[in-house]
């Protein structure tokens, strides 16, 4: 405001260019990442063009963070919609492979550890077969890569883990 000098000089700049922009933090503003709120209007210049782009490749998508698009990690919610290009292309081979599997922190599946709960279902390929032991269908581990290494390890010396994949047998 007038009454407290633009912030000593330093919002004189901005209030030139974006006069209606009323953002909060007018430093974010075509800082090279597109804020998809108050950011992302005509009055802000779309985030001082850090929207320009995301605005022409995906008009109808509405993702606080689009620099989260794309990125290499699968974000099963509102990222991966028609809209936002199922996540920049990131949630294509997950959708094909589970159309059905509902997580929404997909970089969790096929990790090697078993995750329980919504993940080691039939419709997430139980935890992307983290759970999964070839051979001993009612072992639950929590490092599958630990069944059969050659250690005994004494969480999977039961008889669901086959004894550890052997590795405790005398």
């Amino acid at each position: 405001s007038e009454e407290c000098g633009y912030d000593g000089g330093d919002c004189v700049e901005f209030n030139e260019k974006y006069p209606n922009c009323t953002v909060k933090y007018p430093s974010r503003l075509g800082n090279g990442r597109c804020i998809n709120d108050d950011f992302n209007s005509e009055e802000c210049g779309y985030d001082g063009g850090d929207c320009v782009e995301f605005n022409e490749k995906y008009p109808n998508c509405t993702v606080k963070y689009p620099s989260r698009l794309g990125n290499g990690r699968c974000i099963n919610d509102d990222f991966n919609s028609e809209e936002c290009g199922y996540d920049g292309g990131d949630c294509v081979a997950f959708n094909e492979k589970y159309p059905k599997c509902t997580v929404v922190d997909t970089y969790y599946l096929n990790d090697s550890v078993c995750h329980l709960g919504e993940f080691n279902t039939e419709e997430c390929g139980y935890d992307g077969g983290d759970c999964v032991v070839e051979g001993y269908p009612n072992c639950i581990p929590y490092n599958s890569s630990r069944i059969g290494d050659g250690n005994c390890d004494e969480y999977y010396n039961t008889e669901e883990c086959g004894w550890d994949g052997g590795d405790c047998l005398l």
